[in-house]
């Protein structure tokens, strides 16, 4: 009888836990889904969809009851498989996993070879958005400071190459690095006066950061052009050969072949390919080293950090300024390859999206950025001809993956050091980590 009603108990608490989430969807679909604005005579007027809010309540009724009773299992615990799958996702770097990467790589080169325009315009711009969740992850994911203003630095890399550029005629490969040493200039600027600061506050000031960039693009008009922003933006060249249709030195002639536009959108795939591996590449490195070591410490404990005598103000100002500069990276390559900017493109959203994608994949987690960009930029793309219901299914699917996973795709990443592991000193014996 004990059991009976024990197992009673639960269907019944499941059955107000459902109620009350039903209910709180039928206050929003009201609005959201049961009426709409159509155009009528002399104004608007209302059109009234009432299957779409009963699919939309019983939708939330039966899910979360279904949560309840059968995926949580009393205990809010996720199911083995997937808790398998994403732990061999934290841990890609052991057993077969080593060999997915050097896969994936390949597949990516070979990718323009095989794929249509719209996909491989579709993958230069997932890539984008994994180079600056990249380098956010540096700030946020290793260092442990919340940022909202990384768009500034966005912004710093792209107008640093389109006034350099069009000004002055430097070409994208001498500027491409010193729109990153610009905008790590920034992100040391922005580190100072924040150092004393953390969790809310810091995210209030580099949020405010972003927004005071904003402001400037949009009224020093005699430099930045104002609202109108800046067009002509030179694209890059390969090895001084254009990939234009007329004129001298262009890729097409040199090499003999019929021109194609789709010359040009290659290059820049592998442009931003090669941008996004150096990243992680770096990233990966710093990691192992002493700063990304105390980059980790400070994340999950600044005063003991400075209790153990680690300078948290160079830490943080290496954290900001190393992912400011890839930020710059990336505004560059924006740059040249829209052929125009302007300050519309660096709001706040932008941030919003880069750290979601940092906080959905797993923050200091790779390979769980890489994912959340190719789920998040990809979803909008797939979504793309429910227009109307994308920002609604967007963020439906935000809510169900923190709910399961409110640690990201990615919550476990592997040590950057062994204690106790057995391994090849520079003589060839074998020693522990620590030792030798």
């Amino acid at each position: 009888m004990t059991g009976t009603n024990a197992k009673k108990g639960r269907f019944a608490a499941a059955l107000k836990e459902a109620a009350m989430a039903a209910l709180l969807a039928a206050v929003l679909a009201s609005f959201l889904l049961g009426v709409r604005t159509i155009p009528a005579e002399g104004g608007l007027s209302f059109y009234y969809r009432p299957m779409w809010f009963a699919v939309a309540v019983a939708g939330v009724f039966f899910g979360r009851l279904f949560l309840r009773l059968i995926w949580w299992r009393g205990d809010r615990t996720t199911p083995k498989l997937y808790d398998k799958f994403t732990s061999s996702l934290g841990g890609i770097t052991e057993g077969w996993g080593k060999y997915l990467g050097p896969v994936v790589i390949i597949g990516a080169f070979l990718l323009p070879f095989v794929a249509s325009r719209y996909v491989i315009d579709t993958s230069i711009l997932i890539l984008t958005y994994i180079l600056l969740g990249w380098g956010l992850n540096v700030v946020v994911g290793l260092a442990g400071l919340l940022d909202l203003g990384y768009v500034a630095f966005y912004a710093v890399g792209a107008y640093a190459y389109a006034l350099l550029g069009t000004h002055f005629g430097l070409s994208f490969w001498v500027v491409l690095p010193l729109a990153g040493i610009l905008a790590a200039t920034w992100g040391m600027i922005l580190g100072f006066p924040v150092l004393r600061l953390r969790g809310d506050y810091l995210a209030i000031v580099t949020l405010a950061f972003g927004e005071i960039i904003r402001i400037i693009l949009l009224n020093w008009y005699k430099v930045t052009n104002g609202p109108d922003g800046i067009s002509g933006i030179p694209r890059p060249t390969f090895f001084g050969l254009q990939f234009k249709r007329f004129g001298e030195h262009t890729f097409h002639q040199f090499f003999g072949i019929p021109y194609s536009p789709m010359h040009r959108l290659i290059f820049m795939f592998y442009i931003i390919l090669l941008l996004a591996l150096l990243t992680s590449y770096v990233t990966n490195r710093l990691r192992r080293l002493p700063v990304g070591r105390a980059w980790e410490a400070m994340r999950e404990d600044e005063i003991a950090c400075r209790a153990l005598g680690i300078n948290t103000t160079n830490t943080k100002l290496t954290a900001f300024a190393i992912g400011a500069f890839f930020g710059g990276l990336g505004g560059s390559f924006f740059a040249t390859r829209q052929g125009f900017i302007s300050p519309e493109s660096f709001t706040f959203i932008e941030s919003a999206i880069i750290l979601a994608i940092v906080v959905l994949g797993g923050m200091g987690s790779q390979i769980g950025v890489a994912i959340a960009a190719i789920v998040m930029i990809g979803g909008f793309e797939v979504f793309r001809e429910a227009a109307q219901y994308r920002m609604l299914i967007f963020g439906l699917l935000m809510v169900v993956i923190m709910v399961w996973k409110p640690r990201g795709l990615v919550s476990g990443r592997m040590p950057t050091i062994f204690l106790g592991k057995e391994r090849k000193s520079v003589s060839g014996d074998l020693v522990k980590e620590g030792e030798g």
